[in-house]
Parts: C-alpha cells; sequence; structure tokens
C-alpha cells in the first residue's frame, strides 16, 4: 500500500498534456485510429487521450491489462513469453502492442508494461517498456530505467515516452504513406 505522503494521481504537466494534443491533431489530421495496451499505469494513457472532445474519431480502444492472464486474454499473449520473459520484458511489450492490433480496429496501438514502483524481490521498481507499432510496420520497443522514484513518477514519464512513441510513429507513418485509412 502507497505511503501517506506518496500522490497517487499526480497532476499532469503541461508538457504532457500538450503532446497528448499534439498526438490527437495528428492522428485525426492523417485519419489514424489509435489504440492503447496499458498495464504499470493502469489505464491513464487512455483516460488523457479521451477527455479531450472530439477524440473519438481517433480513438477505438483501450486494454488494461494489469495482471499476466489478462494480458493472455484480452491481448492474446502467448503464455510461454510471459513465463520465460516475465511480464515486464521487451517481449511482453512487442506482444501486447501486436495484440492491441489485432484486436481492434486500430491503425496505431502503444503498450506500457512495467514496475512503477518496489515489487517483489528482484524487480527493479521504474523498469519500464514501452512499444508502439503501425499496423503496416514492425513494432519498435524501448527499455527505460527512471529508478526508485515513486509510482506516480514513474507512471508519467511512461506516459510521456508513450505520447512520444505515437508521435514519432504518426510523423513516420504520415512522412511513409503507411499510416490513415487509405494506407491499410
Amino acid at each position: 500500500m502507497a505511503n501517506e505522503t506518496e500522490t497517487l494521481s499526480p497532476a499532469l504537466p503541461r508538457d504532457i498534456e500538450q503532446l497528448a494534443l499534439d498526438v490527437l491533431h495528428r492522428a485525426v489530421a492523417a485519419r489514424v485510429t489509435l489504440a492503447t495496451a496499458e498495464s504499470c499505469t493502469g489505464g491513464l494513457l487512455a483516460s488523457l487521450l479521451t477527455d479531450v472532445e472530439g477524440a473519438g474519431r481517433c480513438f477505438d480502444r483501450a486494454f488494461i491489462t494489469y495482471t499476466d492472464d489478462s494480458k493472455v486474454d484480452m491481448l492474446g499473449v502467448d503464455r510461454g513469453i510471459l513465463d520465460r520473459e516475465g511480464a515486464v520484458s521487451r517481449e511482453a511489450a512487442e506482444a501486447m502492442v501486436c495484440g492491441a492490433l489485432a484486436r481492434s480496429q486500430a491503425n496505431l496501438a502503444v503498450a506500457i508494461t512495467g514496475f512503477a514502483g518496489a515489487g517483489a524481490p528482484g524487480e527493479e521498481a521504474g523498469l519500464v517498456f514501452v512499444g508502439a507499432s503501425r499496423r503496416s510496420g514492425q513494432p519498435h520497443v524501448t527499455e527505460h530505467h527512471f529508478g526508485d522514484i515513486g509510482r506516480g513518477e514513474v507512471r508519467l514519464k511512461a506516459l510521456r515516452v508513450a505520447l512520444e512513441h505515437l508521435a514519432a510513429e504518426l510523423k513516420e507513418g504520415v512522412r511513409k504513406g503507411t499510416v490513415g485509412a487509405a494506407a491499410d
């Protein structure tokens, strides 16, 4: 349980809100639909992306998959990946983003999995993997070591990275002509 001094849902920094707006505007302009698959952020990214009026034009759905079973059931993640590599791994993030695309109508998805706080022995607090992919592309996963800075701060840093991934995928997809309804 969180100690009484930790903020569970810190206010969003202005740069994260602006990044979310930029992603949504780019997605609408490119006629791209988005999906999210979240574990350690517990739906914060989906909530942020749907806080903006009109987001329904580009947001398809969200998967909040906090447990291994939910990753398997909702996203089709291979249990063997979770058993071998763990739910907080490059392989799990890649499988989550692929599952989000396979089980949605979105043409761009992002996945977040990590340890927001101290966990079991051997679990690195602040270790987060973020993956993104266009339906017509290959998943791109990055590894982040945010450190033991508190659950709320790790989740904010993960949101920022996920939004940066979405922005980069949108920019690259538009440049290559591989995103949007016409491309898929």
